[in-house]
Order: C-alpha cells, then sequence, then structure tokens
C-alpha cells in the first residue's frame, strides 16, 4: 500500500551539508553583522560589549559591505554555480568577507597596518568580481533585472573606491545605499516579474535607475544639485516599483505571502523619507537630519527588504528552509517601531528618545539574526525527517 507523504525534495529547498566554503563565508557574515551592531551601540552612546572607537566608526561600512553586501554575493554565486565553470564566482563573498576580518581586526589590538587600504583593497575586488557575475549572467539571460543589479554593483564599487581612497563616509553613504537599492529593486523584477510585465515598465526602472547612478556623481561634483536631483531619481523610482509591486495583491494574503507583502510596502513607504528631504533641503550631512536620511532607507527600507526576502534567499544560501513563524511579525513590528521612534527624536533633537529607538533596532536585526538562525534549524530537522519518511515509504512500496 501506497502512503501519501510530503517529500522535502518536491519543496525545491536544497538540502543537506553546507559546503565548508560557503560555511565559512556565512560565519564571515555573521562577525561583520555583529561587529556592525556592536558599533551601532556604541555611536548610540550605549553600553556595547566591545569598546573600540575605530570599531564605532566602521558601523556603516560593516553593515553594508561586510554583512549585507558579502550575504548577497554569496546568494549570486550560489544562483551562479549551475553553470559550467562558474567557481570563480565565490571568490566575491570570499573578498567581501575578508574585507570586514580585516576592518574588524584593525580594531582590536592586533593594529592591522596601513588603515582603508587593506579592507578597501578587499572590498573594491568583490565589488569588481559581484559586477563580472552580473556581466556573466547578463551574456546567459538578458534582461532588465540583471542589468539594474548590474548598476547597482557599480554603484558599490564606487562607494567603496570612494571610501578607500578616504573620502568622508557622510558624502558617499548615499553610494552605499544605492548597492542595496538597486540590488533590491532588481530582485523585485527577478521575483515578481508577472507583475511588471507591460512593454514600458522594466525599461523606465532601468532608465530611471541609471539616473540614481548618473545623481550620485552629481553629489561628489556639484553636491548642491547633486542631492535633489538623487532624491527625486530615489523618489521616482521607489513610486514606479512599489505601484506595480506584486506586495501590493499579497499583502491581503495570510501567513508568509502577507508578510513578506507588508515588509516590502513598508520599506517603499521608509525610502520616500530621503527621497523627499534630499529633494527640499539638498545635503545632509551632519547631526540628527543626516541621521535620520540614513536610517529611514538603510533599516527602514534595506532592512525591511532583508527581512522581507530572507525566506527566500536563506534556503538557497544554506541548505535549508525557512519556515514560516509568527514571531517574523514581532522582529519586524520591532524593527519599524524602533526607526519611528529614533526619527521622531532625530525631528525634535530628544538624544535620550533617539538612543532608544536605535536600541530597539539593534534588538530587532539580533532578534532577527536569532530567530533565523532557530528557524533554519528547525527547518533542517523537519527536512530530515520528511526524507526519512519518505525513504521508509519508498522501501515498503518496493516490498
Amino acid at each position: 500500500m501506497t502512503k501519501s507523504r510530503p517529500d522535502a525534495r518536491a519543496t525545491g529547498v536544497p538540502t543537506g551539508r553546507v559546503p565548508r566554503g560557503r560555511l565559512a563565508v556565512l560565519v564571515l557574515v555573521l562577525v561583520a553583522a555583529l561587529s556592525g551592531l556592536d558599533a551601532a551601540l556604541l555611536r548610540l552612546g550605549v553600553s556595547a560589549p566591545v569598546h573600540s572607537q575605530a570599531l564605532a566608526s566602521s558601523h556603516g561600512i560593516l553593515m553594508i559591505y561586510g554583512f549585507l553586501g558579502t550575504a548577497i554575493m554569496l546568494e549570486r554565486a550560489v544562483a551562479l554555480q549551475s553553470q559550467p565553470r562558474s567557481g570563480w564566482a565565490y571568490a566575491a563573498p570570499a573578498a567581501g568577507g575578508l574585507g570586514a576580518l580585516l576592518l574588524v581586526a584593525q580594531s582590536t589590538p592586533l593594529h592591522v597596518p596601513w588603515g582603508r587600504a587593506l579592507p578597501g583593497g578587499a572590498w573594491v575586488a568583490s565589488m569588481a568580481l559581484f559586477a563580472a557575475i552580473y556581466l556573466t549572467v547578463w551574456r546567459r539571460q538578458q534582461s532588465v533585472a540583471v542589468l539594474v543589479q548590474l548598476v547597482g554593483a557599480v554603484a558599490g564599487l564606487g562607494g567603496v573606491a570612494l571610501w578607500a581612497r578616504g573620502y568622508e563616509v557622510a558624502t558617499i553613504v548615499p553610494w552605499w545605499a544605492a548597492l542595496m537599492v538597486l540590488t533590491i529593486v532588481g530582485e523585485r523584477l527577478e521575483l515578481a516579474r508577472v507583475a511588471f510585465m507591460t512593454s514600458a515598465t522594466e525599461p523606465r526602472i532601468l532608465a530611471e535607475s541609471c539616473l540614481l547612478l548618473v545623481a550620485l556623481v552629481a553629489t561628489v561634483v556639484t553636491p548642491a544639485w547633486g542631492y535633489p536631483l538623487l532624491g527625486l531619481a530615489l523618489g521616482v523610482l521607489m513610486v514606479d516599483v512599489g505601484l506595480h509591486d506584486v506586495a501590493r495583491r499579497t499583502v491581503r494574503s495570510s501567513g508568509l505571502t502577507r508578510f513578506m507583502g507588508a515588509c516590502m510596502l513598508a520599506g517603499y513607504v521608509w525610502a520616500m523619507v530621503p527621497a523627499l528631504v534630499w529633494m527640499v533641503h539638498g545635503p545632509v550631512l551632519s547631526g540628527f537630519g543626516y541621521d535620520a536620511v540614513v536610517h529611514a532607507l538603510t533599516i527602514g527600507f534595506v532592512m525591511s527588504m532583508v527581512v522581507a526576502h530572507a525566506p527566500v534567499i536563506v534556503p538557497a544560501v544554506a541548505r535549508r528552509p525557512l519556515p514560516y513563524h509568527p514571531v517574523m511579525w514581532a522582529v519586524w513590528a520591532m524593527l519599524h517601531v524602533g526607526l519611528a521612534i529614533r526619527l521622531v527624536a532625530d525631528a525634535r533633537t530628544s538624544v535620550g528618545a533617539w538612543q532608544l529607538g536605535g536600541s530597539l533596532s539593534v534588538v530587532a536585526l539580533l532578534a532577527f539574526l536569532g530567530s533565523t538562525v532557530v528557524l533554519v534549524t528547525v527547518g533542517g530537522r523537519r527536512a530530515r525527517v520528511a526524507r526519512t519518511d519518505a525513504a521508509g515509504d519508498d522501501r515498503e512500496v518496493v516490498a
């Protein structure tokens, strides 16, 4: 008699041991994330596990290039591995993780020499390889989504090259953010392609992405004109993608689909804060206004989108499913409540509330990392049980 049981292989989630090289990069990603969050607490002026002024000044680049950038490059390398002779792609996340490790080491008594040159060189190499990955994909699959992500990789390469050359962080943060924004926009075009399938939408989004890159150059050359152009380009891009995103429909669903839709829509709304500030005010390079612009974009848009896409991306990298759990909503709520408090505090120049909001965001990101590890572990165990049951059924059928 044949029994009907779910086979883990039918879910489309790869299973088995995580390759050692991939696991090593994931460890470096985690080191960058924890170091970046420790640096965030130091910048807030609250208690932190590790006290290092050098680490505090590295918060932004550790989170963008060490944590998120390396994780995204690893996911792209994994996706490319089905193609022949594609093993070189893993050099991109490996170099990204190395850059984070070198920068963290410079914040310790090891006193790694040469300042930004060593981690900067590693990150420049990683971003150049990242762009090469998209060029390789483009030769096999010519799509607007790939080109948008390639533009993002070029922005990321320019941003980290400027950092390595010694530019002030405040003047080049938009380059770093553009790497994340355009990568996410490209991902949305890939994952929700049907929603964007009109004759003009995708080419228009590509043009808006290119305008964003032009605006980034303008912020360095002529900031007074560049930042309003950057705000306009970002705002138009977010409205265009947001209005066409399938998330507007999926948010009315239930479970994981609704959760992902809510995260994405919230991200589009938060991204309008820096867009409007840059359009109206122009350059905002210090103080509470700078804090609001940067974190509305990085926490409000980028991290909200990362949380939304984690159930899709994590299984591909970790070879374990990431099952839906209501705790995801608690993490999401904490992330956005913390950001809302922080932005209100920025508007009112309230240091205490600013510290509270920032600390809540750090706790939310730690909860996201912790809950992801736990849920992936649980999902892996369930997948193994399903495979064992399926193997037992197969033996029963044969008998």
